[in-house]
């Protein structure tokens, strides 16, 4: 039996006595028992401890393995997109790269037919000349020949806009004080948004001033449908279509945004709007929306070149008239035209089908019961045209998923007014690159899963952990180089290693890597 002081060490040993007797009977005495089960106890107690240990140590590296396949999976499916391109993707990254050489050789080759090739000028001129000239009324009628024009001034405004940001605006740029390539390329894409959209803003407020329907939204709708247009209005609106398809192309050249998608988006219903409302001869609605969107663009480019030049007080000020630029234009003025095509439209246009010229237009007649009839128009201009409810609710329907996407940009203007309200500056909140954030992502990534790594390593094999090497943050203070400085020829020899375990930089450039004063750390 186990003596008293070894029951008062171990209170609960009571109901071994008898394992202990039996096992003292055939090893020894009570007390070299007692030790021997001790010693057998402790050695089954560690087995235990060291086991469930290894388990935890192995269900760790299993989850923090599963994070980075997880993650690992995430990337290579992000990788596999970006190769995925599509063809209007690799085609927009061409244009990117051969911008000025595509559009000068495009228009030196028809220059070149032109001049070269007498019986080609019936087709070459139409690239820039306005087609289906009336002598009688000195006006124009539309027709397929328009999309020449387009097509010449979608190649103009791709090499303009490449050589007028590459020679003047991003030059501009490096002397206003920008050094930052980010900072230049985006001060020349805002500098050129100004330059175009003041220049046709301007040019649309004179056409609207001087037509019909200047403060008259009714008078938006009255004379349908006019088959022609005065030659100024015409050009116009053509070279406005063909700079809203470049914008299509643009969208895809420049960095991504986070509201790529929204923009995207917005530049396709603005073109499909451009192309169905001249086609259905409403230019005179389109004339108007183009205006109301082009004085907000400029007062937003406006701010964001002040930001730029670091201009924060102006570019502030600037940010809050562009806010209720935005708020008066886009959602009062916009929806007011909204309204009218709503209440005005049944009042001024008699429903029905028309057929024929301005001189010899007749109508109304019966809304055919197919489909046919909507696309009439863009296949013969002056073939069978028709109005009725459902044409003027898909017009105000793709006007409203437009205005829908100009809610979301405000909902990030308010943003950015309450940061500017609360002391802050007034930023882009559009401007994060989607690709630098997949980059960066793709690092933390690598660099969280090396470290991982280094972790198990350090699990399986603790005395690694001895063997780092020491480093500790100090500051410029405390670094003593007059003894370098002392004697400048003196050799030095560089050592790997030392006994206490300190890794000493032998760089200079790699000591201020360390302490912070490296810019490149």
């Amino acid at each position: 039996m186990a003596s008293p002081q070894i029951k008062a060490h171990y209170p609960a040993y009571d109901h071994f006595d008898q394992q202990i007797h039996s096992f003292s009977q055939t090893n020894g005495s009570t007390v070299e028992a007692l030790h021997r089960f001790e010693k057998e106890d402790c050695r089954k107690t560690r087995l235990a401890t060291t086991q469930e240990q290894a388990e935890e140590s192995e269900q760790e590296h299993n989850e923090d393995q599963n994070r980075q396949q997880n993650e690992t999976r995430r990337i290579q499916r992000r990788r596999r997109r970006r190769k995925s391109e599509s063809l209007l993707s690799s085609l927009c990254q061409f244009i990117a790269d051969h911008q000025t050489g595509l559009a000068a050789n495009l228009l030196a080759l028809l220059v070149m037919t032109h001049l070269c090739f007498p019986r080609a000028r019936h087709y070459t001129r139409k690239f820039w000349r306005l087609a289906y000239y009336n002598p009688t009324t000195e006006k124009y009628a539309l027709g397929w020949d328009d999309s020449f024009l387009v097509a010449f001034w979608l190649v103009v405004f791709t090499g303009l806009r490449a050589v007028v940001m590459d020679c003047v605006l991003i030059p501009l740029a490096h002397l206003l004080g920008l050094k930052h390539e980010k900072d230049t390329i985006r001060f020349a894409e805002q500098a050129w948004v100004v330059i175009y959209d003041t220049t046709f803003w301007s040019l649309g407020m004179y056409i609207m001033y001087n037509s019909e329907h200047w403060l008259d939204l009714r008078h938006l709708w009255t004379n349908w449908p006019d088959r022609e247009m005065g030659g100024l209005f015409k050009w116009y609106y053509l070279v406005q279509f063909a700079f809203w398809v470049q914008q299509i192309v643009v969208v895809h050249i420049e960095k991504r945004r986070k509201d790529h998608w929204q923009m995207f988006t917005h530049h396709i219903i603005t073109c499909i709007l451009m192309f169905t409302s001249y086609g259905y001869h409403q230019s005179k609605v389109g004339n108007t929306i183009l205006c109301l969107m082009d004085a907000v663009d400029i007062l937003f480019a406006l701010a964001k070149l002040l930001k730029y030049l670091n201009y924060q007080i102006a570019c502030n000020i600037a940010f809050g008239v562009f806010m209720l630029v935005w708020f008066g234009a886009r959602h009062v003025l916009y929806l007011l035209v909204c309204w009218s095509i709503y209440v005005d439209i049944p009042k001024e246009i008699t429903y029905g089908c028309y057929h024929g010229s301005n001189a010899r237009l007749e109508g109304p007649m019966d809304v055919p019961n197919d489909f046919d009839h909507l696309i009439q128009p863009f296949k013969d201009p002056q073939g069978l045209i028709c109005w009725n409810n459902g044409i003027k609710w898909a017009f105000l329907t793709t006007l409203l998923a437009l205005q829908v996407i100009l809610l979301i940009w405000f909902g990030m203007i308010v943003q950015v007014a309450l940061k500017v309200l609360g002391g802050g500056e007034a930023e882009d909140s559009r401007s994060d690159d989607e690709a630098s954030e997949e980059e960066e992502s793709e690092e933390a990534t690598q660099s969280s899963g090396y470290h991982l790594q280094s972790q198990r390593k350090i699990s399986a094999n603790p005395h690694l952990l001895e063997l780092q090497p020491l480093e500790e943050e100090v500051g410029v203070e405390s670094i003593n180089l007059i003894a370098r400085n002392r004697s400048p020829n003196r050799i030095y020899r560089k050592v790997g290693s030392t006994t206490s375990g300190v890794h000493l930089p032998s760089d200079s450039k790699e000591l201020l890597g360390r302490i912070g004063c490296d810019k490149g750390a």
